[in-house]
């Protein structure tokens, strides 16, 4: 459902149908300190569902990474002549989750395509920097110093096919995305073990319980971990699929990936996709 435009206090609503989303993806790699072994960092999450039968937690991994930031909201504003954000969340947050018109997205997404590869852009947040020092903070409670990890942009690819959203702020809403896709190579010689133990220590078990307790006490119903996998072997299980299969969630040794998790491997050519550089 479209989110009351009174609420969110930006723009009206009028048009403004469908949601764009503009995000980080950092594929997050990391040798195994106890064998060299090149590993990914995922993060895992929790989600409470309510149903009419009560609720239920889905557990999905997805590359660490979210919305980037719109440092200067009036020169999109003007742009897409009006918008509104998805959230009371999204707009307190800047967070580029917004409603447009349809009308507006060639013209929007050109313009975040320009933007978005520049360094220090004074409208949008260029960096995955944040986001990557949030989450590492959320899943790990560590606090992820510039001089633990090495950081470079991979390539930048755009979601034109509208799809329904799972985000909790607005599910089920017709969106299209855009993604900056960075690799974050852990250099730190400690970091791994953290990670790794981290994996390890909590359940999906306990991971579910977090989510129903966090709920239970007012809460989104969340709760998030780190997954690792190998990414030698993550690779040949991608490589073996037919593309059209790499548009959907996928199990990887019991554990459900999210569809963005093939969007970070580069070489895997995704349909739903479009590499633009």
């Amino acid at each position: 459902m479209t989110p009351n435009p009174d609420e969110i206090g930006v723009g009206a609503t009028g048009e403004l149908s469908l949601r764009v989303s503009v995000a980080t993806l950092v594929r997050v790699l990391f040798k195994n300190p106890n064998d060299d072994e090149l590993m990914l960092a995922l993060e895992r999450k929790a989600t409470l569902r309510r149903t009419a039968e009560g609720g239920a937690v889905r557990v999905k991994s997805q590359p660490f990474g979210g919305a980037i930031r719109i440092f200067d909201l009036g020169t999109v504003h003007d742009l897409v002549d009006g918008f509104h954000f998805d959230s009371e969340r999204s707009r307190a947050e800047q967070d580029f989750r917004i409603f447009i018109r349809p009308s507006s997205w060639s013209s929007l997404r050109d313009f975040c395509l320009q933007h978005i590869v520049l360094d220090d852009d004074l409208i949008l947040e260029t960096s995955p920097s944040r986001e990557l020092v949030e989450e590492f903070a959320e899943t790990l409670g560590v606090d992820l110093r510039p001089e633990q990890y090495v950081s470079q942009p991979v390539t930048t690819i755009v979601e034109n096919r509208v799809i329904s959203t799972e985000n909790i702020y607005s599910p089920g809403t017709p969106t299209v995305r855009l993604y900056r896709i960075y690799e974050a190579a852990i250099t730190d010689l400690f970091l791994p073990h953290a990670i790794l133990r981290h994996g390890n220590d909590l359940s999906h078990q306990r991971l579910c319980e977090l989510a129903i307790a966090d709920g239970q006490d007012g809460g989104k119903g969340k709760a998030n971990s780190v997954l690792t996998l190998p990414w030698e072997r993550l690779l040949s299980v991608y490589r073996a699929m037919v593309p059209a299969e790499r548009n959907i969630p996928m199990v990887f040794e019991g554990n459900r990936l999210d569809s963005t998790v093939a969007a970070i491997l580069e070489e895997i050519a995704v349909p739903r996709y479009q590499s633009v550089w």
